[in-house]
């Protein structure tokens, strides 16, 4: 039994290792709690360019009746 607590310290060390050597963002402090997190530009393009293809196409409907 301890050879498998053991084992998967060992593979958990070297799983962290290769992670933080590899460029992965590892952050072990826990649950985070902020307020702007997650709000960048890149996430809001797609609703606003959904938006502008909306309001050319509300004109173009309306002149053919």
């Amino acid at each position: 039994m301890w050879k498998l607590v053991v084992g998967f310290i060992a593979f958990a060390a070297l799983a962290l290792f290769i992670l933080s050597k590899s460029g992965g963002n590892i952050d072990l402090t826990g649950e985070k709690h902020d307020v702007g997190g997650g709000h960048d530009a890149a996430a809001s393009a797609p609703a606003e360019a959904a938006a502008s293809a909306a309001s050319v196409a509300a004109p173009a409907s309306a002149a053919s009746q």
